[in-house]
């Protein structure tokens, strides 16, 4: 069991006060590291519509804010990691009932322009995975116990997915009458491939373990304990943190990037990106880390400007 986010709470964030379902922390022993936890232990995790939006929100704003963040641990706090999207939160299908809307007119029953309205919902839910997906700093997710459905879809997004060897996936929304919506189908293919195993695992729903995950390259690596499972991700933390935060974005940036373009428009990207990037002080800095320099004191990227 991963413990719960209150109790491994050892660093306040300033973040962590506008959030109910998840939890934000400075990392106990990583300077740069800040964790969050999904936390409704109680419910193993599962994604209700505040906790969506809390995901969403979280994610634009960590590494955008001039908090020094240089990676994110995402954990599930208790005995899984997510047990998917919360069925028994009506706010999720508030827009498709048939009562749904407080139009009251006789349009408002018309299934095209239910169906209109309703679009805005799932694009609202994909937009929040996706700020993981794009958030300028790195995300190491890691996983214990259950990822069922919605988790698949969150983890999709991460950077780096390890797990522990009780790990159990799966692609569980076919079972529940309808087609993943939210990213696993577009992502997890890129991710592994889109071969018959794949399909398989879409079509049916069957669980799948932490063998077979690291097996299809879902993941990178698969420890013995949920306690080794924190050693395991912190190390990659600690490496990832350790390395020039201006390096690691624009790296994330040009593998996102290249992942959905041609090899010649993502050479074109980054070498737009690194035409001003090589002129960081981190280029020499990290040169020092090579030499066998202990402490690089890199400069934290600043706060993102918004309107």
């Amino acid at each position: 069991m991963i413990p719960s986010a209150t109790n491994e709470a050892k660093a306040h964030h300033p973040l962590d006060a506008h959030f109910s379902h998840v939890s934000i922390r400075y990392h106990a022993t990583l300077p740069f590291v800040t964790v969050l936890a999904l936390n409704r232990p109680k419910k193993r995790n599962a994604i209700n519509a505040q906790m969506w939006q809390e995901i969403g929100f979280a994610f634009r704003q960590i590494g955008t804010i001039g908090d020094g963040c240089r990676c994110i641990l995402l954990i599930g706090s208790g005995k899984g990691f997510c047990g998917g999207i919360d069925i028994s939160d009506r706010r999720f299908f508030a827009g498709i009932e048939s009562n749904a809307g407080d139009d009251k007119s006789s349009s408002s029953g018309d299934v095209a322009r239910r169906s209109l309205a309703f679009r805005s919902q799932i694009l609202e839910m994909q937009s929040a995975f996706t700020a993981v997906e794009e958030c300028p700093v790195p995300v190491v997710a890691a996983i214990h116990g259950a990822c069922i459905g919605a988790g698949i879809d969150l983890v999709c997004c991460a950077d780096v997915r390890v797990c522990s060897s009780d790990a159990i996936f799966s692609v569980r929304e076919v079972r529940l009458g309808l087609a993943a919506d939210v990213g696993t189908l577009q992502r997890f293919p890129k991710i592994v491939g889109f071969g018959s195993r794949v399909r398989e695992l879409c079509l049916s729903g069957d669980d799948f373990n932490a063998n077979d995950a690291l097996q299809i390259g879902f993941v990178s690596r698969v420890s013995q304990t949920n306690n080794n499972l924190m050693d395991v991700a912190n190390e990659i933390c600690h490496k990832i943190s350790r390395n020039s935060p201006v390096a690691t974005t624009i790296t994330k940036m040009s593998l996102n990037y290249s992942r959905d373009h041609k090899v010649a428009e993502g050479l074109e990207h980054v070498a737009l990106h690194n035409s001003t990037a090589l002129m960081s002080e981190d280029l020499v800095k990290s040169f020092m880390i090579t030499g066998g320099a202990e402490d690089v004191n890199f400069a934290p990227l600043q706060s993102h400007s918004r309107l």
